[in-house]
């Protein structure tokens, strides 16, 4: 990290990131192509309602692997290598810890929260097929979104990259033959996904065993520091509720959905998940790309270093959120038709959501950095306040405009409420940015 100037280790570490954020996606996007191919509307409604659930598995992934990650790049960047490894070996072993709890938590509850949706019928019965499979193998689920970001805190990024993609083309051979060839449905889904999930964690961590890693581990570093559980919670926690707000709001669109409109609706809300999917990836691997650099900055108190590496992320994003909208309203019906090309008034639907909905999702990006910021400098309840305030404030929009416009409202509450919370985040963060250029180290970490 010494070596080369901010931005060129910026790009380094964001070019694989973005990459490996987008192939990870592809486990829940191919998972949508061929479910919405070959099962239509109703496959995609019922993968809709499921996934709420699988969020809080990947969430509690996110949180461990973005607390630990952080926290063993700031223990780098203050010269105490033992410190990052006893870092990063509780951080695995507090992966494994969770699994069991995880599962049997969501086996008692997953039932509840399907039905919650609305789901009824051939909806509830295809998303009970997809946690059935999925809930049994959540410690993959978990470590396949953890690895990675000790990869690249680990500065191979490339590697973090490499894996995924080996995921990705295992998901997409796997969902073909099972879903195209042998018809397992929403089963086949999910057992694509939880064995491309079971190489990416088995060989990440694999790898820390291996001469290759900067912070290699040996078994004698497995020894629980319990005093960096609540250091690593507290800095991840953010990612967490990101994942959580992003669970509950699906849902709640799905209930409303069902309430205002029907089955098919709760389809196209599916398909508009899909893509946004490629651009919340897009930004949150420009995030995570920004987190490990200005973690270490942080702990070398280098100010300069972490402003440059702030405005470079927060760019990138907002300018490639606002370019993504064009295309989007430009190309509607040839994205839609990715995911169904043979349902009328599904496509229609989904066109519809694209206006509505998606008119501000570049906004996503802004706060999505802005989030990723805070955890990185370990201003964890910074961060919380971002996640949080997306949920809380989308509520009452989520209340009021149904019951004026009824499903016209249910769209635009999403995109008027991300508005009104980038307003208030914006003065906050560009108060702090203000501190760190006037004051510098002590100021803004205050």
């Amino acid at each position: 990290m010494e070596q080369k100037s901010i931005y060129q280790q910026f790009w380094r570490y964001a070019i694989p990131t973005i990459a490996a954020m987008l192939v990870n996606g592809l486990y829940q996007v191919v998972d949508g192509i061929f479910i919405g191919q070959y099962m239509g509307g109703e496959g995609l409604a019922g993968i809709n309602v499921a996934w709420p659930v699988i969020s809080v598995i990947l969430g509690l992934g996110m949180m461990v692997g973005v607390g630990t990650g952080a926290l063993a790049s700031i223990k780098q960047g203050e010269n105490d290598l033992a410190g990052a490894k006893q870092a990063l070996a509780t951080g695995m072993m507090a992966l494994f810890a969770l699994s069991p709890i995880v599962a049997i938590a969501l086996w008692q509850f997953a039932d509840d929260m399907i039905l919650l949706q609305g789901a009824q019928g051939r909806m509830y019965e295809l998303a009970m097929q997809y946690l059935d499979i999925l809930i049994v193998g959540g410690v993959f689920a978990l470590g396949s979104i953890a690895v990675p970001f000790l990869l690249r805190n680990d500065d191979s990024p490339n590697m973090a990259t490499l894996l995924m993609v080996l995921g990705a083309v295992i998901n997409i051979a796997l969902d073909y033959w099972f879903i195209a060839l042998l018809g397992w449905e929403l089963t086949g889904a999910a057992l694509a996904t939880a064995i491309a999930q079971a190489v990416v964690t088995v060989l990440g961590i694999g790898y820390f065993f291996t001469s290759r890693a900067k912070m290699r581990l040996t078994l004698k570093d497995f020894k629980f520091q319990f005093h960096l559980l609540p250091k690593i919670f507290s800095i991840g926690l953010a990612s967490f509720f990101m994942y959580a707000y992003g669970s509950f709001m699906v849902a709640i669109h799905n209930a409303l959905f069902a309430e205002y409109g029907s089955v098919t609706l709760v389809g196209a809300y599916a398909i508009l998940g899909y893509i946004v999917a490629f651009y919340y990836l897009i930004a949150e691997g420009i995030a995570n790309a920004m987190q490990p650099l200005l973690s270490y900055n942080y702990g070398a108190r280098r100010e300069d270093n972490m402003r440059k590496l702030f405005n470079v992320a927060m760019l990138s994003s907002v300018v490639g959120g606002a370019a993504f909208i064009g295309l989007l309203n430009l190309f509607p019906y040839q994205a839609v038709s990715v995911f169904n090309s043979s349902e009328p008034q599904l496509i229609e639907h989904t066109v519809m959501g694209i206006r509505l909905h998606l008119f501000s999702m570049f906004l996503d990006g802004f706060l999505v950095v802005a989030a990723a910021y805070y955890q990185a400098i370990s201003y964890s309840r910074k961060a919380l306040f971002v996640t949080l305030g997306n949920m809380l404030i989308q509520l009452p929009f989520l209340y009021v405009m149904p019951k004026l416009w009824g499903v016209t409202g249910v769209w635009i509450a999403y995109p008027l409420s991300n508005v009104a919370l980038s307003l208030v985040v914006g003065v906050i963060i560009w108060r702090d940015i203000r501190k760190l250029q006037t004051n510098g180290y002590t100021a803004a970490t205050a």
